[in-house]
């Protein structure tokens, strides 16, 4: 469901879950679907991230729509002044500051779409996007299908569990897991 306000009210929509559920795709659908409006859409994502393009936001399903590459959340808010409509990737690689501009973003009338992980690969709350889950007037929590029992899968696991938390990869690091699956999973590697 996408949200209706009155024209030059603001607020901010994030699409969470973990790796493979859909998150970026459902980013790329609701910006469509403002671009078809007319509205005015910048789109964002970390410039580090060039996994699948580096001017681009693409979907594990090969999707894409063109982006701007930013090294911090200052940046997207200096570039956003004549947009409608502000769309950002991979939210959760951002600097805490992103909820502040995401927060001064919806106050000056822009509705801001985020897309993000929730939780790092250990099952923790992942950079800024609990703050700005908390923040936000709309949350979209998607699901991935675990590839090991067919089940609901929440968790992000890491084939490869060294190294820092930040790793950026797709299905040759991650795959998504069901509760259970992942639970069993951290027991192994801690014994």
């Amino acid at each position: 469901m996408e949200p209706l306000f009155p024209d030059g009210a603001g607020w901010i929509e994030v699409i969470c879950g973990g790796m493979f559920s859909g998150k970026t795709e459902e980013l790329l659908r609701r910006i469509r679907r403002a671009q078809i409006a007319g509205q005015r859409i910048r789109l964002f994502k970390p410039d580090h991230d060039t996994r699948y393009h580096p001017t681009a936001i693409v979907s594990h399903d090969q999707t894409l729509l063109e982006a701007q590459p930013v090294p911090n959340s200052d940046a997207i808010y200096l570039l956003s002044t004549d947009a409608q409509v502000v769309g950002i990737d991979e939210a959760q690689f951002f600097d805490k500051g992103i909820v502040t501009v995401v927060d001064r973003l919806a106050d000056e009338g822009k509705r801001v779409i985020i897309a993000g992980l929730d939780m790092d690969y250990l099952g923790r709350p992942f950079g800024p996007m609990p703050y700005l889950m908390a923040i936000a007037e709309f949350i979209t929590k998607l699901h991935a299908v675990c590839v090991r029992t067919g089940g609901l899968a929440h968790y992000s696991h890491r084939r490869i569990p060294e190294g820092d938390t930040v790793q950026v990869g797709g299905k040759e690091l991650y795959e998504p897991v069901s509760r259970q699956v992942f639970r069993h999973l951290r027991k192994q590697l801690s014994q």
